[in-house]
């Protein structure tokens, strides 16, 4: 597996290459430091997957994103960032990137998204989907801190919103915690549920809905419960 490092600092550079090269079977082909000589090299290189930090001088990661996913490039984006509270992020999201972690995000959750990333699949870190899933239902917040951005808590009373047609009642109750910031494992001990089924709801509802990834399957939620 093919990966192409992006950062403007050069420490941070080295400090992912020496993560994730020769880790589970990842290579790491290039290093650039900024967003325009990361598509240069994304020509040349042919990486699977790009480690691309948001914010840089020039070409941003965004930017770069964007002309990525307009050249038609095979690489799959995973978005790193130091800053929780950056809204750039969701324009990263439309841009094309699928997955989105924190720079200081554990070692096998870099390796995780990177494989995720390569079979097309998201990952994001629990406070970026937080913040990311706040942009989308808020649109004219600015700058919110991560730790603001609580999960949703259930309506104390009335009736919820049906789900939508072809989804199961079920599967529309894993997709709320989804949008509530859970990872798979928090919503399986909530529902009492293995790992393995919530990944299965999940699926089923990325199908159903026509979404690629957790937070536009979060947003989709809201959206629905808030028409409802």
């Amino acid at each position: 597996m093919r990966v192409l490092v992006v950062d403007d600092e050069r420490l941070m550079r080295a400090g992912l290459r020496l993560m994730v090269d020769g880790a589970a079977g990842i290579t790491v082909v290039g290093e650039a430091a900024d967003g325009a000589e990361a598509v240069a090299m994304t020509a040349a290189l042919a990486p699977d997957v790009v480690l691309m930090d948001v914010r840089m001088p020039g070409v941003d990661g965004v930017e770069a994103t964007r002309r990525l996913t307009a050249t038609g490039a095979g690489a799959r984006v995973v978005v790193l960032t130091a800053f929780a509270t950056d809204d750039l992020l969701l324009e990263a999201l439309r841009a094309g990137a699928v997955s989105f972690l924190l720079k200081d995000a554990p070692p096998e959750a870099v390796l995780a998204a990177v494989h995720d990333a390569a079979q097309g699949r998201g990952s994001f870190s629990p406070g970026v989907l937080a913040r990311l899933v706040a942009l989308a239902a808020e649109p004219d917040r600015r700058r919110v801190a991560v730790e603001d951005v609580a999960p949703s808590a259930p309506r104390p009373a009335g009736r919820l919103p049906q789900p939508p047609a072809a989804v199961t009642p079920r599967e529309w109750e894993v997709g709320r915690l989804v949008a509530q910031g859970l990872s798979n494992a928090e919503i399986g001990a909530a529902l009492f549920l293995g790992t393995t089924t919530v990944k299965t709801h999940v699926t089923r509802l990325f199908d159903k809905l026509h979404v690629t990834n957790r937070v536009q399957l979060a947003v989709r939620v809201l959206e629905h419960d808030a028409a409802g």
